[in-house]
Parts: structure tokens; sequence; C-alpha cells
């Protein structure tokens, strides 16, 4: 869908201001034209991208209006319960699933989908406080949700998990399976850049990037899938990609892109995992993407644009830990020829590489920031393979 966005008109814009006057981002007298994308709305529509770590751009496209949707449904608003094949999602779900991890049950990764791994944490908890476990949230779960508080105190149950599966795979990367996102494809270039005679696209960039990755990863020892070929016949969306990661069972899965903006001073390398506002959801995403951004600082001297948690739906609907990397500015004349370098975009591989390694090593048997020698993992896999 072409996003909505500032003076646009239409029934679209009617709807997308009923939301927002519903979750209480707009006040009813906020704009004489209902049907009009005024500056009021684009004020809110930002709040709300902010308040659900989405990109914020003020417009309205897929996945702002998805989670517009969603918003509509409050916690005790309806029953919920695991509906085949097409599961109930928004805002209450998600609010549940939170509630539920703060208490220390496991419903994966709160994603706003009421699956079968929240109906079975449902469960669990109506068996042990005396309900019947048909995991359904209804008026009684609701009840006893709000009268109790935490089961653990002072930590994040999912994160210690996630991290507990880590360890017990063990070091070695021989076997584990990752998965590529080259970002954008097909008609949809991404961040366009003419230089000279020549022009470069974010969507070949990134591309080449997961091609130099999956060649380093295989050779270490790992199984590697790129979630498309160099020239897609179609653009493939966010949520297709998370689906095609999980079907093919990622242990980790790494999303590449570059940036760009207006202000050809912007730089850096910025990395991002899923998280929210209230540290509750956060998973062993969060020390991948550190490792990512840490690695690729210190190997390529590339501005440090932190590491940040967003709610993408690529990053909230993949099961396994999962970053997106912005690897440079196409728009500065700095990341543009360090980008257009091969030599450089080895360098940012390989910082990658050493990422991944680092993610099985257990965090008190962990090593400095570009200390591993990515040509020795190789060697090793090799050795093994000759014996």
């Amino acid at each position: 869908m072409r996003p909505v966005r500032r003076g646009d008109r239409g029934p679209a814009v009617t709807e997308i201001r009923g939301v927002l006057l519903g979750i209480e981002l707009l006040t009813p007298d906020a704009s004489v034209e209902t049907d009009e994308f005024g500056p009021d709305i684009e004020q809110a529509v930002r709040a709300f991208q902010q308040s659900r770590g989405l990109s914020v751009d003020g417009q309205v496209g897929a996945e702002t209006w998805r989670a517009l949707d969603a918003a509509r449904w409050r916690l005790g608003a309806r029953t919920l319960y695991h509906s085949i094949p097409e599961p109930l999602t928004g805002e209450d779900v998600r609010t549940l699933q939170e509630r539920l991890l703060e208490m220390g049950y496991d419903v994966g990764r709160a994603d706003s989908i009421y699956g079968a791994q929240t109906a079975r944490a449902v469960a669990q908890f109506q068996r042990e406080v005396g309900l019947s476990p048909d995991g359904t949230c209804g008026p009684h779960t609701m009840h006893a949700l709000r009268r109790l508080g935490r089961k653990v105190v002072g930590g994040r149950p999912q994160l210690l998990r996630d991290s507990d599966a880590i360890r017990q795979s063990g070091p070695n990367l021989m076997g584990k399976v990752i998965v590529i996102d080259p970002g954008h494809g097909g008609s949809d270039l991404g961040v366009v850049v003419a230089d000279g005679s020549l022009r470069w696209a974010e969507a070949e960039l990134a591309y080449d990037l997961a091609n130099r990755l999956r060649g380093r990863l295989v050779a270490a020892g790992m199984r590697v899938h790129l979630t498309r070929g160099p020239t897609p016949g179609a653009v493939l969306p966010d949520l297709a990609r998370a689906e095609l990661a999980n079907e093919l069972g990622g242990d980790l899965f790494i999303s590449l892109h570059t940036d760009g903006h207006a202000n050809p001073e912007a730089d850096g390398v910025a990395t991002y995992h899923y998280g929210t506002d209230n540290g509750v959801t956060s998973t062993v995403g969060e020390r991948l993407a550190g490792l990512v951004q840490r690695e690729i600082v210190a190997r390529t001297g590339m501005r440090n644009c932190q590491v940040h948690a967003k709610t993408w739906e690529l990053l909230r609907l993949t099961r396994m830990p999962a970053v997106r990397v912005e690897i440079g500015y196409l728009t500065s004349p700095v990341d543009l020829a360090r980008l257009t370098n091969p030599g450089f975009r080895d360098h940012v591989v390989e910082a990658m590489v050493a990422a991944v390694q680092r993610m099985y090593f257990p965090v008190e048997q962990d090593v400095p920031t570009g200390s591993i020698d990515v040509r020795e993992l190789r060697a090793a896999v090799a050795a093994g393979a000759l014996k």
C-alpha cells in the first residue's frame, strides 16, 4: 500500500483519525477537516510510532497501520483464546504476554499474536491459581492476573531462557543455521545515490554484503540461507522475510541495510534488536546487536550510532535472535567512499563473523572486541574436515 501522509484526504484518513481518537492521541476537536491528514494527525502518528518502537516518519504505511489496528484493543475488552487458523492479534495480546513474562511464564516473544505458546502459558498460570486450564483469557483469568504480582523479580526470565538455549548449543559454529536478509530488492532499491557516472543502490550493496557474509560463515561451518537472490522478481515484504526465517529454522537472523539522510553529514553504523521501552521483552538479540555493533566499529572505525530496541515486524515476528544492521549512510561522502570499496566491505563482514562466533561463547569466556581472527575459524573448520 502507498503510505498515507500529510495532505492526503479520504476514508483512510478518517479511519486513521478514528483510531488515534480511540487511543487518546488526538482530541475530538483536534482537526476541523476529519478527512484531511493534517499536521495534528501527523504529530499524533509520530507520537504513536515513537511509543511503539516503529520508524518515526509521520506516515501510515502497512506496518504502522497494522500497529494502529492492533492498538484498538485493550486487555480485558474481549476474551482471548487460541484461534485456528487465524490467531487473534492486538495490543491486548501484547500486554497479556508482557504481563506473563513479568511473572516468569514462557510465552516466547511478546509478538502480539495469541498463538499456541501463549495459550500454554495462560493454561499454566490458570493451573497454578486453581482455574480451569483451558488457555483462554476471560474475566476470571483477568481477575487472577490483577491480584498477583511478579513471580520473577530483578531479572528478565525470557532473556535467561534464551541465553541458556544459546549456551546449551555450544561454542562451535558447525551445523548452526543462520538466515541472512539482504534488505530491499526487486523494484525496491532502497537508498540510491549517484557517484559521477555510477549509481549505487542500497539493495545491491546489501546483497553483496550478504553474499560475502554467507561465504565466510559457510567456511566457518554454518548452514546459511539468504532471504533473496541478487535480482528477485518481486519485492519481499518484511512479514514474508520473517516467515521464511521461521520456516528455515534459523538459529540467528541478520538483516543488512544501508541508510540515507537529507543531511550529508549523517554517517555511521547502527544496529537494532527487538525490544520495548519497558525492557520486559528484550531477548538475546540485544546481545547479538551489541556484539555486531562493537565489532564493526572496532574493525572499521565507523561512527558508533549505538544499539537500539525496535518493534519492527522483521524483528518481532522472527522466532530466533534477530538484528538489523544499518551499515553506513550512502548519502554521506565518507560512508559512500567506504562502502563502495570491496576491501572495506570485507572488513564489515569479518566483523559480523566475529560477532556471530562470540554469540556462542559463554559470557564468562568472551574475548575482547576485535581480537578474533576470522581466518583462524576457517582454518580450524578446514583442518577438521581433513581429519
